[in-house]
């Protein structure tokens, strides 16, 4: 009796000691007024563990300090790899590039939602498809590859090219919106609309947080229930319950996008297994730890560790003693995990990062989280107070934009909310920032210029910094009569433009030099190649990490 007493007090123990433990309180500690009560007007407070879970396919990486643009070799000449100490925040990393199949459900997804049948959708679907004539040679017999290497279950596991970075953004985007939405059916807030073929099955996050009543088509007989809180009356059978999601309730899931330069070169790198202490030991030439790029172990030695391009005329070694395993782009996961567990951060195919490209990286003006390409909006808001979401209605037409290669895009997605740049008024005395678009801020802007004492309507006539191709102008062909666009015949001495953006790591036609994290190389934006894919991140809230330091590996 006595043991069951000392058992039972031990385990209410543990139960009080948990439950103080809990950062979620039921009440103010400051005021008293309770959370989540409906008697109390419903402030709003969420689990603070909540969304913390590690993303589906993805990799914790903990954040740290590390030197970045630090290469052993500079055969280019470059200068565009000046090392610079870096501090970047913990994220989540997909394990892999994102594959074939993964891309292709994107594109049936949004082939489903936006029928090109329709003659205002038409352009949608053909804006998401990857260009699979990269695959094309003048001189080479490569079609077969064109033809089958995106759709064809062989390569389902292979990364996916063709991809320019505008169309990886978009991904993103709809990964955050699936993820969401899926989230949302599993836990039972909404209906499974997959299920219902009368219902368009367009989801917008930002929509949802913002205006839910915008959605389906306004079917709001969609949503199941709400946040359940205390002292909440139960409706009737198959009403809609509780309060709606808020961003506060910790329910949806962060935005993914593409990792910025810094956090791809530090995921790379992971100098966590080359650590002692707080020392880093030596320089990694690869993402993996050594000097060499064939295995040293014993079972595996003089294995390659990574897909590339190793002479001449020599993607794979000879026949029947394959060096490498590959001719082109790989199944993923074919070669060892780097120290974070992230797959071909080194070869395979190389990847596109969220910055746009400037020779010099100025950690003097940032050395947290660095990047460069902000951009800032906000939701444009109508004259009643409310969001303005892009009309997809019957009769509406979508606003599209003709790229410079000819290729055409929506501007946005019908039924999404349209953002507007920020103005003059929002960065009134602010000393954080004090313009709406940061591509060129330091580096191509005004004041770095040596024409800095102009007026903004003086230097848009100057001659630009970076003197690049300007975007083809669209003229009427004489003879035919249609809309032709004319390229820019003005002589340009460079590439690099507020539109051109950095692609990371080597290639499976890249040689050896270019498999070293911190090489960078640069492409426009709406550019496609057959060696560069893409991988996406997204932000860990809350703490850096969970777990206990420790002194060594």
């Amino acid at each position: 009796m006595r043991n069951v007493f000392k058992i039972s007090l031990v385990v209410l123990s543990i139960l009080a000691l948990a439950s103080c433990s809990k950062t979620t309180s039921g009440s103010s500690t400051l005021t008293g007024l309770p959370f989540n009560n409906p008697k109390y007007n419903n402030f709003i407070r969420g689990n603070a563990t909540a969304g913390q879970e590690i993303p589906l396919g993805m990799i914790a990486i903990e954040g740290g300090s590390f030197t970045m643009g630090q290469v052993q070799d500079d055969v280019m000449f470059d200068w565009n790899t000046t090392p610079k100490k870096m501090h970047i925040r913990s994220f989540f990393m997909d394990e892999t590039e994102v594959t074939n199949s993964e891309y292709f459900l994107y594109v049936q997804y949004i082939k489903d939602v936006f029928p090109p049948s329709e003659e205002k959708y038409k352009h949608i679907y053909n804006s998401v498809l990857p260009d699979t004539l990269v695959w094309r040679k003048s001189l080479g017999n490569t079609d077969i590859l064109s033809e089958n290497y995106l759709r064809h279950p062989a390569y389902a596991d292979y990364p996916v090219v063709g991809v320019s970075w505008l169309q990886a953004n978009q991904y993103c985007k709809w990964r955050t919106d699936a993820v969401n939405l899926k989230k949302l059916i599993d836990k039972g807030y909404i209906k499974n609309i997959f299920d219902n073929d009368t219902i368009r099955n367009f989801f917008d996050t930002d929509v949802f947080l913002a205006d839910s009543d915008k959605l389906f088509d306004g079917d709001t007989t969609v949503y199941k229930r709400g946040i359940r809180t205390r002292g909440s009356v139960r409706g009737a059978k198959g009403s809609f319950e509780g309060r709606k999601i808020t961003q506060a309730d910790g329910v949806l899931s962060q935005k993914f996008r593409l990792p910025t330069e810094a956090e791809w070169e530090f995921a790379a790198k992971a100098n966590i297994e080359n650590r002692e202490y707080n020392n880093v030991r030596g320089r990694k030439k690869y993402a993996w730890n050594g000097k060499y790029s064939r295995e040293t172990e014993k079972r595996f030695r003089g294995d390659q560790l990574a897909n590339f391009k190793q002479g001449k005329g020599e993607y794979s070694g000879l026949s029947g003693w394959s060096s490498d395993g590959s001719d082109i782009p790989i199944r993923v996961k074919s070669y060892p995990p780097n120290g974070f567990g992230l797959y071909d951060m080194s070869g395979n195919v190389a990847e596109w990062v969220a910055d746009v490209y400037r020779p010099i990286i100025d950690n003097e003006a940032n050395d947290f989280n660095y990047f460069r390409g902000n951009v800032f909006t906000k939701k444009m808001i109508d004259e009643n107070g409310k969001v303005v979401i892009a009309d997809g209605s019957a009769g509406s037409e979508v606003e599209y934009d003709t790229l410079p290669n000819g290729k055409i895009i929506p501007k946005q997605l019908p039924g999404s909310i349209k953002y507007i740049p920020i103005t003059k008024d929002d960065v009134t005395l602010r000393r954080n920032f004090t313009v709406s678009n940061n591509t060129d801020i330091g580096d191509g802007d005004l004041n770095s210029s040596r024409f800095y004492e102009d007026d903004e309507e003086q230097f848009g006539s100057r001659p630009s910094m970076y003197n690049s191709p300007r975007k083809p102008s669209t003229e009427i062909d004489p003879e035919t009569g249609r809309e032709i666009l004319v390229n820019d015949a003005k002589k340009r001495t460079t590439l690099i433009s507020n539109r051109t953006r950095v692609y990371k790591g080597g290639a499976w036609s890249d040689r050896e030099y270019w498999l070293d994290p911190a090489q960078r190389r640069y492409l426009p934006e709406y550019m496609a190649t057959n060696f560069i894919g893409f991988r996406c991140v997204t932000d860990k809230v809350g703490p850096m990490t969970y777990k206990k330091r420790k002194a060594r590996n």
